[in-house]
C-alpha cells in the first residue's frame, strides 16, 4: 500500500495520520522489526526505518545515539531490507529514510528494486532534493516507489512547487530548523509552511518538528495531514536500556497517547 493511501483512510476516519519512525538495527535486528511491530499494532498508520549511517549530519543526539548502536552491531543494508519486508507484511506503508550516501553506494537501481520486491512503499530523501536527485526519480519511477522530498520553512515558494511536484506519497514538511530532536513546544513555523505547501500539491503533508506527547500531536494534526515521530519513539527504547519487555511496553504506550492525540486534533 502507498503512503498516500494510509493518509487517505486517516482522513476518512477525519483524522491525521501517525507517522512513526525508528533505525533498523536498534537495539538490534530482531528487538528492531518487533518494535515496530508494536508501534504499528498500537496506532502507527506508516512506518519510516532509518537505515543507520555514519555520519548523520541532520540527526540530534537521539537518533544519532541508536543508530550508533545498530552500526556497532553490524547492520547492513540488507538488513534494512529484511526490516522492510517484516514490517510491511502488517499491511501498513513501510519507507525507508536514508541520507543519499549509503543508496548510491548500494547502486541506485538495484536498491529501487530491492526495497520494491522487500514490498517497501519507498524512500524519503532528506538530503537530496528533486533537482539533484534524477537518478532516484527515475528508478522509483520504474518500480513505482512514493518519492518523499522535504520542504522547511526556508523554501521558498518555488522550490516548494519544484518539491511538490517530483514527490509522491506524501510531503515531509520539516518545520523545525537545525537537527532533529524531541521538543517541549511545537514550531510556530509549521502552520504556515504546510498552508504554503499545500497550495502547490493535492499530494498529504506530513509534519517533522520533534513532537513527543499526544497534546502535541493533536496541535499538529489540526492542521497537517500526518504527524511525524521518531526521536520520542527512539528515547523510549533507549531510555529502557537492555529490559526488552519494559521498552516494547512503554512503546505501546506512547504510541496509543499520540494515536489518540491525532484523533483529537
Amino acid at each position: 500500500m502507498s503512503a498516500k493511501r494510509a493518509f487517505e483512510l486517516a482522513r476518512s476516519e477525519s483524522r491525521a495520520a501517525l507517522v512513526g519512525y525508528l533505525p533498523a538495527g536498534f537495539p538490534d535486528v530482531d528487538g528492531s522489526i518487533e518494535a515496530m511491530k508494536v508501534m504499528v499494532e498500537s496506532g502507527c498508520d506508516v512506518i519510516e526505518i532509518g537505515l543507520p549511517y555514519s555520519d548523520p549530519v541532520m540527526d540530534g543526539p537521539t537518533i544519532q545515539a541508536a543508530a550508533q548502536q545498530a552500526l556497532e552491531g553490524g547492520v547492513r543494508t540488507r538488513d534494512v531490507l529484511r526490516t522492510v519486508e517484516a514490517v510491511a507484511a502488517t499491511g501498513v506503508p513501510t519507507l525507508v529514510m536514508t541520507y543519499w550516501n549509503p543508496v548510491e553506494r548500494y547502486g541506485v537501481e538495484k536498491f529501487a528494486a530491492d526495497l520494491a520486491s522487500a514490498g517497501g512503499a519507498g524512500l524519503i530523501t532528506p538530503d537530496i532534493t528533486p533537482d539533484f536527485g534524477e537518478e532516484w526519480i527515475a528508478a522509483a519511477d520504474r518500480h513505482d516507489l512514493d518519492k518523499v522530498f522535504l520542504v522547511s520553512p526556508s523554501s521558498t515558494d518555488e522550490r516548494i512547487a519544484m518539491t511538490t511536484a517530483a514527490s509522491r506519497g506524501f510531503v515531509y514538511a520539516t518545520a523545525v530548523m537545525g537537527v532533529t530532536g524531541a521538543r517541549s513546544t511545537t514550531s510556530d513555523l509549521a502552520g504556515p509552511l504546510v498552508a504554503r505547501t499545500k497550495s502547490t500539491t493535492d499530494l498529504p503533508v506530513g509534519v517533522g518538528l520533534g513532537v513527543s506527547t499526544g497534546d502535541q500531536a493533536a496541535e499538529v494534526a489540526s492542521y497537517a495531514d500526518g504527524v511525524i515521530v521518531g526521536s520520542a519513539f527512539v528515547r523510549t527504547l533507549l531510555d529502557a536500556g537492555p529490559d526488552r519487555q519494559a521498552g516494547l511496553t512503554a512503546l505501546a504506550t506512547l504510541t496509543r497517547d499520540l494515536a489518540d492525540g491525532v484523533r483529537r486534533g
